[in-house]
């Protein structure tokens, strides 16, 4: 009977003892999967200035080199949140609802362009009407190619007027649209100011039709069951570093440098944009950018509004 006691008693001390250093395990960090682009810039602002740790969320970053490797990250369940757009966001949910925008990551204003469509240097081409029938470098299947469309069709364009050729890496897009070999390309933010600097012309670009390009902060549904307060004090910390950016945008060229969201040849000229308040992307918006991919046969149905924002997590 006394080594049967005993032998509770040691149980016992074990279980209390697992138990104990349960408890004082600090939690696990969110994963993130980033690129080096400017929406990602609030981020870095709260890791830097102690923002996460004040909300009591543990931050990791995952670095990627492109979307599709990012989305390959995502996929796999290596990271619980990125970065990314309404056209990728319909894709991911295509088969069954699995990742959800949450909020704003960037949004163009009348001051600040997300995407540009440029004209080469020599191209002659100046408005909107001049791009029929020329061809202009996109990613296919992408937001490039969907604004693009979007905005040249608000611009008058015809929908069969409008000729894109894939070009699918950015640097070499670029080259072409410098060389003249390519007369026109649609560019992101800061890059489009890059090649403007070269000489090239914008067409037109979403400071005049801001409903049709926006990035999203968005997580895994999983994650967002199981980590609920924790994706709650990541967007607070979100929100105020982003206030933080917004007050006051001369402080972060060293930031802005060490992450490479900017290229050096514009560091000290490039204005930063007003990043987003808390708000999720609008029904109308993600309705959009789905009838695009249905309506280029991408998608066969498009997912509920419901399914893939859930604005629910904002301060």
């Amino acid at each position: 009977m006394n080594r049967t006691f005993t032998l509770i008693v040691i149980g016992l001390g074990l279980l209390l003892a697992c138990a104990g250093c349960g408890a004082g395990a600090e939690p696990a960090a969110l994963r993130i999967g980033v690129l080096p682009i400017l929406d990602t810039l609030p981020m870095f602002v709260a890791e830097q200035e102690g923002i996460f740790e004040e909300h009591g969320v543990r931050v990791e970053f995952v670095n990627a080199a492109s979307a599709a490797e990012r989305d390959q990250l995502l996929q796999a369940g290596e990271v619980d949140g990125i970065i990314t757009d309404l056209v990728a966001l319909a894709l991911y949910n295509r088969e069954t609802p699995r990742v959800v925008a949450v909020r704003y990551a960037m949004t163009p204003t009348p001051a600040f362009a997300q995407f540009r469509v440029m004209a080469a240097p020599s191209s002659g081409l100046a408005q909107p009407e001049d791009l029929a029938g020329v061809e202009i470098g996109i990613s296919e299947g992408t937001v490039i190619e969907y604004v693009t469309d979007r905005m040249l069709e608000a611009e008058g364009l015809a929908p069969a007027a409008i000729e894109t050729l894939a070009v699918p890496k950015i640097p070499e897009r670029m080259a072409l649209l410098r060389s003249g070999e390519l007369q026109a390309a649609t560019l992101p933010e800061p890059l489009a100011s890059l090649v403007m600097q070269d000489g090239a012309v914008v067409v037109v670009d979403d400071r005049e039709h801001v409903e049709t390009s926006c990035s999203v902060y968005a997580f895994r549904r999983k994650t967002l069951d199981a980590r609920p307060e924790t994706v709650r004090g990541f967007l607070e910390a979100v929100s105020e570093a982003s206030r933080a950016i917004n007050e006051d945008k001369s402080r972060w060229s060293d930031l802005l440098a060490e992450r490479n969201l900017v290229p050096s040849p514009l560091m000290g000229s490039y204005e930063l944009p007003d990043y987003p308040g808390d708000e999720p992307p609008s029904e109308a918006q993600v309705a959009d950018a789905a009838a695009w991919l249905e309506e280029a046969g991408r998608l066969a149905e498009a997912p509920g509004y419901g399914d893939v924002v859930d604005g629910g997590f904002l301060p």
